[in-house]
């Protein structure tokens, strides 16, 4: 497992968010998006495949915020490096998001 700290990891979805579409950002509401270290028990039931890790999730709580969750410890276990695990956090958000907008994972490219 490679080692981002914390706050360099928090940097890294913050710049993946920053980096989105104008058009995609500008549709962005009542939505949050965190970074937690890992899945809970429940978190886990949303994995197909058991032994996958569980890297992001769309959680919703209305009429509270909708959640996109960033699991930082299953991405930096799958990280070969550090630029895959740049990579992977902003494939990730971007997938989670996906789920926002309504999209189901067969109708993404990742």
């Amino acid at each position: 497992m490679i080692d981002i700290p914390e706050h360099e990891f928090d940097d890294l979805v913050e710049t993946a968010v920053r980096g989105l579409p104008r058009r995609f950002a500008e549709l962005l509401e009542n939505v949050v998006i965190v970074v937690e270290e890992e899945p809970t028990r429940e978190d886990l039931h949303a994995l197909t495949h058991a032994g996958d890790e569980l890297l992001g999730l769309f959680r919703i709580f209305p009429p509270l915020p909708d959640q996109v969750v960033i699991f930082r410890r299953p991405i930096l276990r799958i990280a070969r490096n550090r630029g895959h695990a740049v990579r992977q956090v902003r494939e990730t958000v971007v997938h989670e998001l996906g789920h926002y907008f309504g999209l189901d994972d067969e109708d993404m490219a990742y």
